[in-house]
């Protein structure tokens, strides 16, 4: 399967314990080409293409940098490093830049949550998903570090570093 279904959420409680201790964001528009829907709706009808355009080798290339470098500006500004990370969930775009990626960051593939092998890629619902299947399944306990990342259309990704 391609392309999966899904929602997902986080639910946040205040604690002494700093549970979030790093967040970035970035998003760069020179690339939206890329990897977006270029249509939209106007009045009701749809103009231009309503279909996902993908380069895949390009966003391939593109998405195991910049999640290599936002992972390594999360650690960085967590003052923490790849050791520290008991866990990545990465966005479930598919295998092949999941391994990469965490080839790339130094992560070793059994600390690395796939789950894109059985939720097809359900987009910006696939980390939550993920977490959530872990933590249900007992693999992802309190006190273990989560990295996790998100990368899409337009051209945007992220990381956050959590303490669960």
């Amino acid at each position: 399967m391609l392309f999966g279904d899904g929602a997902g959420a986080v639910v946040l409680a205040a604690d002494s314990a700093p549970g979030i201790h790093a967040s970035v964001l970035r998003a760069d528009g020179r690339y939206a080409g890329v990897l977006s829907v270029p249509g939209n709706v106007c009045g009701g009808r749809i103009v231009g293409s309503p279909y996902l355009q993908m380069q895949g080798n390009q966003v391939f290339k593109m998405a195991v940098k910049v999640l290599d470098e936002v992972a390594r500006e999360t650690l960085g500004a967590a003052g923490m490093t790849v050791g520290d990370v008991d866990w990545l969930i990465p966005h479930q775009a598919n295998v092949r830049i999941l391994e990469a990626t965490a080839k790339k960051i130094g992560i070793p593939l059994e600390r690395l949550v796939v789950t894109v092998d059985h939720h097809g890629n359900t987009s910006a619902a696939s980390v939550p998903l993920a977490l959530d299947e872990q933590v249900r399944a007992g693999r992802i306990r309190a006190g273990h570090r989560v990295l996790m990342q998100g990368v899409g259309g337009g051209f945007t990704w992220g990381a956050v570093l959590a303490t669960m």
